[in-house]
């Protein structure tokens, strides 16, 4: 589920996000994504969901009684599994923290919090609205409501940060006791204001040297490793987003949102994507016109897709779920798993594909082994 506004856009920020220009209005955008919802009911009958995640954007900027009758509208639509996650993103604002014992209360049980730097030097260049002792305060706030499961998200290379702040970042961030922590280098998108006006960042030598040193530091912590730029404790990986890099389905709901789902009877795989500014959502959400693409994926896409995905899991994914979740066999991709596997990229046994070492720092390379042909 997509909230997109923010306090303030933040200049390196390509997600679909928006200030508002007066009040947010929270009643008719959760009325909007119940009609949403409604309107792709037919397409997952019979289904289960075990994770929801709830993105923006700020959705903590909500108030505690939307997101709960929000959720209440949900549970009486579809099934929910009995081990549920149910993540809200959060900033750590001050209004946002006083409501996460609420939220808790409203059934939302993983927390994950932009801290993005706990230094305040480095905050005010990336253009964030929190400092760094409201992000300890929300950290604070977040364990005495009685989140068990926290992320952080942390971000490194930020402009003029050093290998000594970026290590002191981690540092800090480990000793809030995180559950999990989202490690990903700031890069300059399109479309941002970054983009226009570029600031000094780190070169490609201590950015690597960053990412390396902060890996050990993560690892001696205990932190598994298991995805491209997420660590978490034994047991504690995000279960959402191991659904999206295992290229299973889910539905998207809200402004700008992405779904994936496939017709078992059709044997096909759809994807959408909803209008992204909210004026238009509100006003489509109940039809057709809610979509601004709606694609069906051929079959020579498929493979690409799949892999994707999954070659950003550190321990790779057992071969059966290719054919599991594309319907194609895994002679498909014979001759480019022996290419990659020939290059050092990949490691191709008969019941696991996992990406070397190799393989994952040189990521986009591996993927271009899958392309479809043109």
């Amino acid at each position: 589920m997509h909230i997109p506004w923010c306090v303030r856009k933040c200049p390196y920020c390509d997600f679909n996000s928006h200030e508002p220009k007066k009040t947010i209005p929270e009643r008719d955008y959760i009325n909007a994504l119940i009609q949403d919802l409604e309107q792709s009911l037919p397409s997952v009958w019979g289904r289960t969901v075990d994770t929801i995640f709830i993105g923006g954007g700020t959705p903590s900027l909500f108030s505690a009684e939307g997101i709960d009758r929000l959720l209440s509208e949900i549970r009486a639509r579809l099934p929910l599994a009995p081990t549920i996650e149910i993540t809200m993103e959060a900033n750590p604002g001050a209004i946002e923290q006083a409501k996460f014992a609420e939220f808790r209360s409203a059934g939302i049980n993983r927390l994950s919090i932009g801290v993005q730097s706990l230094n305040d030097e480095l905050l005010q260049r990336i253009g964030r609205v929190h400092s760094a002792r409201e992000a300890y305060l929300a950290v604070e706030h977040a364990h005495d409501a009685g989140f068990e499961q926290i992320n952080l998200d942390l971000m490194f290379a930020l402009p003029t940060q050093t290998l000594v702040q970026a290590q002191q970042d981690l540092s800090n961030a480990l000793a809030l006791e995180p559950t999990h922590l989202s490690h990903y280098q700031m890069t300059i998108e399109p479309n941002t204001w970054f983009h226009k006006h570029p600031p000094a960042t780190p070169d490609d030598e201590l950015s690597w040297a960053m990412q390396s040193q902060c890996q050990e530091r993560l690892g001696a912590a205990g932190f598994e490793h298991y995805e491209v730029s997420a660590y978490a404790r034994p047991g504690k990986q995000c279960r959402h987003n191991l659904n999206y890099w295992q290229y299973g389905d889910y539905l998207g709901i809200g402004a700008g949102a992405h779904a994936k789902i496939t017709d078992a009877a059709q044997q096909n795989i759809t994807r959408t994507a909803t209008v992204k500014h909210p004026n238009d959502y509100l006003q489509h959400a109940a039809s057709e016109q809610r979509y601004a693409t709606q694609e069906v994926l051929s079959r020579k896409e498929v493979p690409f897709e799949f892999m994707m995905n999954a070659l950003r899991l550190t321990e790779g994914f057992p071969s059966s779920l290719f054919f599991e979740h594309t319907g194609l066999p895994l002679s498909t991709i014979d001759n480019a798993l022996q290419q990659a596997e020939e290059q050092g990229l990949l490691e191709y046994e008969l019941q696991w594909i996992r990406p070397t070492e190799q393989g994952r720092r040189f990521l986009n390379t591996l993927l271009t082994l899958f392309l479809p042909p043109s």
